[in-house]
This record gives structure tokens, C-alpha cells and sequence, in this order.
């Protein structure tokens, strides 16, 4: 059985949505810090990027193909990844504007992406790490879980309902070894298209500044190291204090 104390390099991390921005960040910190990384995402050449990288940094890591928005993807996914120490459950896309304007299909695309995938990943492999006694689970969440934005009725709900999961996984798994968290970041600089708008958010937070995603793959690497062996259902806020106002 793994224990607590066995170092990272015996772990195996699945990231999702890795081959960009938080994912990405994610997937290389936990590759430095010793562990097996499966990358995993929809486009295969960025994921190989990721992975060559962290080859040459002398990690190891496999990309694997997924497209979470569908169920079959989610358990092919699980399938794939085999045993898994360590989830983060980071894929997903944001939708913000008048309320209105929300097609149904992009409603239902939006809650498959970002609450379905990580619902079902976790049911096919929170349990074989509570058979093992050790596991390690993390939801990326958002301060829109929070907090209300303009425009983030629905996206914000999705943030919610991790947050929610978390806490409810936690009692299911948490006595068996398997510690479950949400990571909530603030705004942060993933995308050169998206930076206007980050900035303009960035400047309501208490440090009048957007994160790096560097920044908050240190809190989640952290939240999986044995240092965290003692947080389990909590909702980490990593957003510059914006939900402390």
C-alpha cells in the first residue's frame, strides 16, 4: 500500500486541460517535484510540447487524448490513466455575458466541461486510491464560485458545484486516505487574447494584480505534497485576496 510518506517520484499525476495555461503550469510543477505526469487534453501537439518539455527538464510524462465534454471521453480518459495517485481536475471553459444570451447547447456544454468531467473522473478513481489508502484530489475552482460577476450567472455556478463536490468527496473518500480540495484562483494570465479583460479584473483584487499560472500551480502543488496531510474539503482562494472584500 502507498503511504503518506512515500516521495513523489512513486506517484502517478493525472492533469486534465494540461497542454495550456493553469493545466499546463500545473503539469510542469508536479513533474519537478518528482511525479509521473499524464497530460491530458484535446490537442495532441500542444500536449506533446508539454511533455517534451518536461522530458528535457528530466521529468516524465505521457499525453493522453481526452475530450471531457463527453462521458465516453471521461471514461476512456479513466481507462487510459489507469492508477492514479493524483487528480487535478482542471479542464473546463468560462462563458460570460447577458444572461439571455446563453444558448441551452453551450449551457449544457459549459456544466459537461466543467462539472460532469470531473464528477465521473472522480467516481472512476477515487475509490481505487481509497483501496490503496492514499490519494490526492484537486478541483480548480474560481473565485466566481464566490462571489458574483457580471455576466457569470452560469459559469460561476459551475464553480459552485466543485466546491460543493469537494466537500461532499471528502466525506465519502477523505477517512481512507484520499484528502480532497478546490484550488479558486482570482484572474489569471493564461491566454494574450483574454489579458484586457484580466487586467481590468485584476485591479478589484486587494493586490491590484493578476496571477501568473506558475502561481497558482504552486498552491496546488503544495495542497498534493505530504507538507498538506492535513487539509481535506477546504476551498483554497488563490485570488489576491478578492474574496476577502
Amino acid at each position: 500500500m502507498t503511504s503518506e510518506t512515500d516521495t513523489g517520484d512513486r506517484h502517478t499525476a493525472l492533469v486534465t486541460g494540461a497542454t495550456s495555461g493553469i493545466g499546463r503550469a500545473v503539469a510542469l510543477r508536479l513533474a519537478d517535484d518528482g511525479l509521473r505526469v499524464l497530460v491530458a487534453g484535446r490537442d495532441a501537439e500542444r500536449g506533446s510540447q508539454v511533455v517534451a518539455e518536461i522530458e528535457e527538464n528530466g521529468g516524465r510524462a505521457r499525453f493522453l487524448a481526452a475530450d471531457l465534454g463527453d462521458v465516453r471521453g471521461v471514461q476512456q480518459l479513466a481507462s487510459a490513466a489507469g492508477e492514479v495517485d493524483v487528480l487535478v481536475n482542471n479542464a473546463g471553459f468560462s462563458w460570460f455575458g447577458p444572461t439571455p444570451d446563453l444558448p441551452a447547447d453551450t449551457f449544457d456544454a459549459l456544466f459537461a466541461a466543467n462539472v460532469r468531467s470531473a464528477y465521473y473522473l472522480v467516481a472512476a478513481l477515487a475509490p481505487k486510491m481509497a483501496e490503496r489508502g492514499y490519494g490526492r484530489i484537486v478541483n480548480v475552482g474560481s473565485m466566481a464560485g464566490q462571489v458574483g460577476l457580471p455576466g457569470g450567472a452560469a459559469y460561476s455556478a459551475t464553480k459552485a458545484a466543485l466546491a460543493a463536490m469537494t466537500r461532499a468527496w471528502a466525506v465519502e473518500f477523505s477517512p481512507r486516505g484520499v484528502l480532497v480540495n478546490t484550488v479558486a484562483p482570482g484572474p489569471v494570465y493564461t491566454r494574450p487574447a483574454n489579458e484586457e479583460n484580466i487586467t481590468a479584473l485584476a485591479k478589484t483584487t486587494l493586490l491590484a494584480r493578476g496571477a501568473q499560472a506558475a502561481e497558482i500551480a504552486d498552491v496546488i502543488a503544495f495542497i498534493v505534497s505530504p507538507a498538506a496531510g492535513y487539509v481535506t474539503g477546504a476551498v483554497i482562494p488563490v485570488d489576491g485576496g478578492r474574496t476577502a472584500i
